[in-house]
């Protein structure tokens, strides 16, 4: 019943949890009468150079009797389990095994497949981007913290609408009156809870009442040019809404913050330019500005940014594919896989999160791109399969059973990255690890599923395979061979110098924030702002909490002391009439009015912001201009800080939105800084691992070295400092650059073990096999994220030119640095051929039961055409 054509070969029965035999290493035996299966396995040199004359006795043998498995052991329990994590198993840690399901039960999967995409296409309706930059800091430490409390306890100028307007003809009385009827359709508004202007404002009158800040009434330039000039220089309001030259007036409303949830702030900004319409002419220029404004420009940004990357990203993935494969229907193949995948990301993030975030919908552009380029490598090895000789769906069995183990390996290297991001506090940066995770995974269950699926169908619909790549891919594979055979010890040695340089200003570069870097281009909103610094207070709050000792609402002398201490200290910062509180209103109150009498003529809703209800708390703000560089911001801080603390005011806490960005974005930024130092060696670690080899950890270190420290170099020299979007572009980029190698290594390995070829021969072979796909899917994820770059936010513009540059440098470290390590240390290389390891599956599928689907019949070089 033997069914072995070796089976005069002294057969032994295969090692539980050996890897599977390869062609020539063994065969299926079969009684169908006695229900027994049993591997065979010939003594063959391959064998024999393996494991020696006598099976290893620590390994565990097998018969399995119609599903009742008979094992007599002769090893302990631990060393089996041992054999099993450490060597017996696949470069992929098994998660082929997605692709080998996909062929042997092609049926369900297909269902599976369609169900899943139903669900994720049911979530897109859904789609939409949260403009809400407090997301991105949110639990991310002590000074968020800090700006909660803040905002709970006093509320904030960090969500108010600023309406700066605009009239060289502003003291007549006609254009005076029109603006203050614009101020009052303002407080009217539905999204308003209050307003703040020189026309709402009152004073108190010295009757125990309160009259307008502003007269009414007057109908005489001159009697307005005076009103207004004392209300600038006399009154500690009036001096940050009226500009010095009475050219100007800004008007503050303050948004219900229930109304402005979810798309809110988009409608409540559409009701604001209906209402401000009618006031604007040649006389009256009206502009709005704050924070809604700005993150609602970035919010169109994103979404404008997000159509464009998607669109832009498959039209160069496409033309791409064309032109490498030189086949319409190739490309079409190629791009299918990225279309699914990007919706498969897009569904599920909107399913666990409801919305995107300003960093999660970048995810949804590195999906497509490393699909493209995952997708390509798929199609080259199943075409040079195919165009070896191997009938097409086999060729698609064999390139899962080769390709699976490889990019299962390559998906976990980009899974770290993602995941090493979730060890630095912040909501946005633990989304976006969450959701890089998520688009990880499934982009690879895509690649392993709907792929070799589609191209089955393509066989069936009569597709045929195109003419060999373009030569253009190929160009470059000369020279580097030249030189790694030619020059290879002094390239690595070169190599391995300039990566130790690149150490030093990995370790001095510090981090740096920059507020406009997260505003729009062109911004309207933050040109107005710059207006408003010039002319009056400023739309930049920075706010002390100062603790008060009498608790008395009204405040007492030496709360009021204080008080009054902090306001002097910022002020000698910040300049004249840079900073309200409750020590600003003693023109007030040296004219004989009380500070309950002041307070109540401010009114309820301002009350709150100079002074709790208990009085245990007052909040002295000052006004810093929009554009300040962090280091600035950072001094001034500690300067406040250190003058509070020489005068005797304990408990002061210095906080504001600009505050929270500058101090939590150098903690986050430092966070991401050990996160990527902790990636890179955890996926060199891994890859080492996965191959069971040091050696192979080591060749791979070099090449994915130097492509992140290269760049981080780059922006240490020319002064930009780490960013948010820095770091998280260099993390992933990474993760993404790793995978180039990781291929080549496997091919390597498949080269030196199944082909027996020798070492310089097996290099010279898998760069002439793989190098070609390298230099192509490097072109499409350059070409795809290339894109970003020019997006209208600048942080992430930055992004999409640091993850090209980084993955620039890597295709040179995988194409030229890579084969010259593995040139030069001949000797030291010299024993990765024996790794237990495997770099392919071979297990048999329905097709072929043989399981020699993998190593082909089909009059191939070697019997192994793994060409990519």
């Amino acid at each position: 019943m033997l069914q072995s054509p070796w089976i005069a070969q002294r057969p032994l029965i295969r090692p539980f949890g050996a890897p599977s035999p390869t062609r020539g290493e063994g065969n299926l035996w079969a009684n169908p009468s006695a229900g027994i299966l049993a591997t065979i396995i010939p003594r063959t040199p391959a064998i024999a150079g393996r494991h020696g004359d006598n099976p290893p006795k620590s390994r565990q043998f097998v018969a399995v009797f119609r599903g009742v498995g008979v094992a007599v052991s002769v090893g302990s329990f631990f060393s089996r389990l041992w054999a099993l994590f450490a060597y017996d198993r696949s470069i992929g840690f098994g998660l082929e095994y997605i692709g080998l399901t996909t062929l042997r039960y092609p049926r369900a999967v297909a269902l599976a497949v369609l169900a899943f995409s139903i669900l994720c296409f049911t979530q897109i309706p859904r789609a939409n981007v949260d403009g809400d930059l407090l997301r991105v800091y949110a639990h991310s430490g002590e000074h968020y913290d800090a700006y909660a409390q803040l905002s709970e306890t006093f509320g904030t100028f960090e969500n108010d609408i600023y309406v700066l307007v605009s009239s060289p003809r502003l003291t007549e009385p006609e254009t005076l009156e029109r603006v203050r009827e614009l101020a009052f359709d303002l407080e009217l508004n539905e999204f308003a809870v209050g307003t703040m202007s020189p026309f709402t404002l009152r004073k108190p009158d010295g009757r125990g009442g309160s009259v307008p800040a502003v007269p009414e009434g007057m109908d005489d330039f001159g009697e307005v040019a005076i009103a207004l000039s004392d209300l600038q220089q006399n009154d500690p309001m009036m001096r940050n809404l009226i500009t010095p030259d009475l050219s100007g007036v800004v008007l503050i409303m303050f948004p219900n913050q229930e109304m402005t949830k979810g798309d809110g702030t988009k409608r409540m900004i559409a009701s604001l330019r209906d209402t401000i319409v009618p006031y604007q002419d040649e006389n009256i220029s009206i502009e709005l500005t704050g924070p809604p404004i700005w993150t609602s420009e970035m919010l169109n940004a994103a979404v404008d940014d997000q159509v464009k990357f998607t669109v832009w990203g498959f039209g160069l993935g496409a033309i791409i594919a064309l032109l490498a494969l030189r086949s319409l229907p190739g490309a079409l193949l190629v791009a299918a896989t990225p279309f699914l995948a990007v919706m498969w990301s897009m569904g599920i993030i909107l399913l666990f999160f409801g919305s995107f975030s300003f960093l999660t919908i970048i995810v949804t552009t590195l999906v497509l791109v490393i699909s493209f380029a995952e997708s390509m490598f798929f199609i080259f090895n199943w075409l040079a399969y195919w165009r070896d000789g191997m009938e097409p769906n086999k060729a698609v069995d064999a390139t899962v059973k080769l390709v699976g183990p490889a990019a299962g390996l390559t998906m976990l290297t980009t899974l770290v990255s993602f995941a090493s991001l979730w060890f630095t506090p912040g909501q946005g940066i633990r989304e976006f690890s969450i959701a890089g995770g998520i688009g990880t995974f499934l982009l690879f269950v895509c690649l392993m599923t709907f792929l070799p699926l589609m191209l089955k169908a393509a066989v069936r619909l009569g597709f045929k395979a195109p003419k060999r790549s373009s030569l253009v891919l190929t160009a470059p594979l000369p020279l580097a061979w030249f030189i790694a055979s030619r020059f290879g010890r002094l390239l690595s040695i070169l190599a391995i110098v300039v990566t130790l340089v690149l150490f030093i200003p990995y370790v001095l570069i510090k981090p740096h924030f920059s507020f406009e870097d997260f505003v729009a281009k062109d911004s309207t909103a933050l040109t107005a702002a710059e207006e408003i610094d010039d002319g009056v207070g400023g739309v930049a709050p920075l706010y002390i909490r100062v603790p008060l000792a009498d608790n008395d609402p009204n405040v007492t002398p030496r709360d009021f002391e204080t008080i009054r201490k902090v306001h002097e200290i910022l002020e000698s910062h910040l300049g004249q009439n840079k900073v309200i509180s409750a020590a600003a209103l003693t023109n007030y109150t040296d004219s004989g009015f009380t500070r309950e009498e002041v307070f109540d003529a401010v009114g309820t809703f301002m009350r709150k912001r100079f002074v709790t209800d208990d009085g245990s708390q007052a909040l002295v703000t000052g006004f810093m201009p929009t554009i300040i560089d962090s280091e600035d911001l950072k001094l001034l801080v500690e300067n406040v800080t250190a003058e509070m603390r020489a005068a005797g005011i304990d408990g002061a806490e210095i906080g504001g939105f600009r505050i929270l960005t500058t101090y939590a974005t150098d903690q986050i930024v430092t966070g991401l800084q050990l996160d990527l130092t902790g990636s890179v060696l955890v996926n060199i670690a891994l890859i080492g691992f996965a191959f069971q080899s040091f050696r192979v950890a080591l060749a791979s270190a070099i090449p994915n070295l130097f492509p992140v420290l290269g760049t981080i170099a780059w922006l240490y020299l020319s002064g930009q400092g780490l960013q948010l979007t820095t770091v998280i572009a260099l993390t992933i980029a990474f993760g993404i650059a790793v995978d180039d190698t990781v291929h080549f290594l496997s091919h390597y390995l498949h080269s030196r073990r199944e082909e027996g070829r020798p070492h310089l021969e097996a290099v010279k072979h898998t760069l002439d096999r793989i190098g070609g796909a390298i230099v192509a899917t490097t072109i499409i994820l350059c070409s795809g994220v290339v894109i970003v770059t020019f997006s209208e936010l600048p942080q992430v513009a930055l992004f999409g030119t640091l993850f090209v540059s980084t993955l620039a440098f890597a295709v040179i470290g995988d194409l030229f640095i890579l084969p010259a390590l593995l040139a030069a240390g001949g000797k030291f290389f010299q024993p990765l051929g024996k790794i237990k390891v495997r770099t392919v599956d071979h297990d048999a599928t329905p097709d072929d039961p043989t399981g020699d689907t993998a190593t082909g019949d089909g009059g191939t070089e070697g019997g192994h055409p793994h060409t990519v």
